[in-house]
């Protein structure tokens, strides 16, 4: 259902691989068809999503002519090449609009600068699950982005996932946890699965399990507002099975090891800028 602050307003994603095509799907949720355009590189994609959303294909120019928020899909050694094609149909718009960028690296400063102009911009760090609904989206806006503005972005992606502002200074760690993060999941996922499978499960059962044990845990530190370290104590019973499961991850280096990925991650995103 369409929500009263999105009315009116048109959104245009350039670039829409696994990440800008999750998000259009999320904002099509809120948003007619009619007032969502899309371009692609390779002009059959945006045609397919088009048709998938019943929404336009359209090309960067048209994008960048017409629409409200300017979502920049696009990876962040692209990004200038695509600003600087559209740098001088920005510059001629009278109208108010946004750029909504999610290049990794590329701060609010840097995108004005290849953009051209002081314009307003949204700046975002979305993960994988936004393909499912239930993404961890950070965001930060430059000053000109007034409330009503952010209110209309916030509507329209609502269906992404759970969104948090975050000084810009911070979103770089940020996304080490949540950009980055789901990879770490994956592995321990992955390991869960294989040590079920070690133990007897099939193994698409023992990855169901898994998966659904992860899942089901995160939304019961979400939701209990519990520190996980209460959550783990309630589960290891005093000379019970799982306390020792958690001696030998404590053995293995467990949480520092996941410590120094995020890290890791943190210090090459630092590197790449």
């Amino acid at each position: 259902m369409e929500m009263q602050h999105t009315q009116n307003k048109s959104f245009g994603f350039i670039g829409i691989g696994n990440m800008g095509g999750a998000l259009a799907r999320a904002v099509r949720k809120n948003v007619p068809g009619s007032r969502l355009l899309l371009s692609s590189r390779t002009p059959g994609k945006s045609r397919q999503l088009a048709g998938e959303l019943e929404a336009r294909p359209s090309d960067n120019t048209v994008i960048a002519q017409s629409c409200h928020y300017i979502f920049l899909g696009v990876k962040p050694q692209m990004m200038e090449d695509v600003l600087t094609e559209i740098a001088p149909v920005l510059a001629g718009r009278s109208d108010r609009f946004l750029l909504v960028t999610m290049a990794a690296g590329l701060t609010i400063a840097r995108i004005r600068e290849m953009a051209g102009g002081d314009y307003s911009v949204i700046r975002i760090m979305p993960n994988t699950p936004v393909s499912v609904g239930e993404g961890m989206i950070l965001y930060a806006c430059s000053p000109e982005v007034n409330e009503t503005e952010k209110q209309v972005f916030l509507e329209a992606c609502a269906a992404a996932g759970r969104f948090c502002p975050l000084p810009e200074h911070l979103i770089d760690a940020g996304s080490a946890v949540c950009g980055c993060g789901p990879a770490f999941a994956d592995l321990f996922l992955e390991a869960l699965a294989d040590g079920g499978v070690a133990c007897g499960l099939p193994r698409a059962l023992a990855l169901e399990f898994a998966a659904q044990m992860l899942a089901g845990s995160a939304r019961l530190a979400l939701e209990s507002g519990q520190h996980p370290g209460m959550l783990k104590d309630a589960v290891c019973s005093p000379g019970g099975t799982t306390i020792q499961g958690v001696r030998k991850l404590e053995e293995a280096g467990f949480r520092g090891a996941v410590m120094n990925a995020v890290i890791a991650a943190y210090e090459k995103t630092l590197e790449l800028k």
